[in-house]
């Protein structure tokens, strides 16, 4: 089959093709449908093609509002990375704090610290932060920022906690500290005789029975009159005639300690006060089964009388408190 090509005077092509049953040619009819759908086509192609080359433009050429929120991501990006880092140094600067805070929990008080199970809670486990999946590039690292200021919150909670009792048992122990006795019950200066000759605890001359008994405390001789301190924070819960005694006074410290004050010329609280150390509570006098002017100093522990030469403490350097000692602990005559 033969075909030609004709040009009419506007230019148009026309496709003629020879007919060899008709021995003539004759013009091609393409049909509308056809040039309709090659139409398509050539359109489609240019779209595609328009549109790759669209994005090529704006791969290799940004737009100024692409170039912007690319330099905006691009300084985000080193944001997140800055917050992470210091997320990072508070996470270890808590870690040292919670090391510090166990020493203390052991050394100065002897509890146990916050469990490392209960402090580590929270830094894994199931997936936190669903709402971080809409981000399709970003999510995963916003999901481990925000599970990691999760985790810190929590430790601080648990921190802010066990730093409250640590301030309650130091309030406990200074409260403590001030109840239990620990100064001497007439200054060293009011006294007649050195500390070095006191009749201390143990077995005495009683100065009437002339027989050895055990006595209960250590004697202060002092002048009728000189004050009687409390020697340590408590309440009063005796103050009047004690047989043996005359006129006593004893103070309930807490803690299983409790003193004694015998022999008193004058008492100056009354039972259920509450009293301070060194606390003027009475006057030296010589009441009771007494031979001279002088107090009789008991400390009691749990019920239980106990050598009260280990609770004067004040004023003294570990030679002097040891000397105190020694000298108390020389088996003498009693003044009561």
């Amino acid at each position: 089959m033969m075909a030609w090509v004709k040009t009419d005077r506007m230019g148009r092509k026309e496709k003629f093709v020879y007919n060899t049953q008709t021995l003539s040619y004759e013009r091609v009819v393409v049909p509308l449908r056809t040039r309709i759908l090659q139409a398509f086509g050539f359109f489609s192609a240019v779209l595609v093609a328009a549109i790759g080359l669209l994005a090529l433009l704006y791969h290799f050429f940004p737009s100024p509002r692409e170039k912007e929120l690319l330099q905006e991501i691009a300084q985000m990006e080193r944001k997140f990375a800055q917050v992470n880092e210091e997320l990072e140094q508070m996470s270890k600067t808590l870690q040292s704090i919670q090391e510090r805070d166990a020493y203390v929990h052991r050394a100065v008080f002897g509890m146990d610290p916050i469990d490392p199970d209960i402090w580590q809670a929270g830094m894994g486990g199931h997936e936190s932060h669903p709402e971080a999946n809409a981000f399709k590039y970003g999510g995963e690292a916003i999901r481990r920022t925000l599970s990691r200021i999760d985790a810190l919150q929590q430790q601080m909670a648990l921190q802010a906690r066990s730093l409250d009792t640590i301030m309650a048992l130091a309030k406990d122990q200074e409260k403590m500290l001030a109840s239990i006795p620990s100064i001497k019950p007439v200054r060293e200066d009011k006294l007649q005789k050195s500390m070095n000759v006191l009749s201390g605890f143990g077995f005495r001359i009683h100065p009437v029975y002339k027989i050895k008994k055990f006595h209960q405390g250590v004697d202060f001789p002092a002048r009728i009159g000189t004050p009687i301190q409390a020697t340590g924070d408590g309440v009063v819960i005796e103050a009047g005639w004690h047989q043996g005694y005359g006129n006593c006074v004893r103070i309930n410290h807490g803690y299983g300690y409790e003193t004694w004050y015998a022999h008193m010329n004058k008492m100056s609280v009354r039972v259920g006060e509450r009293v301070k150390k060194g606390q003027k509570i009475g006057e030296v006098g010589d009441t009771g089964l007494s031979t001279a002017p002088h107090l009789h100093y008991e400390v009691h522990y749990k019920g239980k009388p106990i050598n009260p030469i280990h609770f004067c403490m004040d004023n003294l350097t570990p030679v002097e408190y040891q000397q105190l000692v020694n000298s108390a602990s020389v088996a003498n005559q009693s003044l009561d």
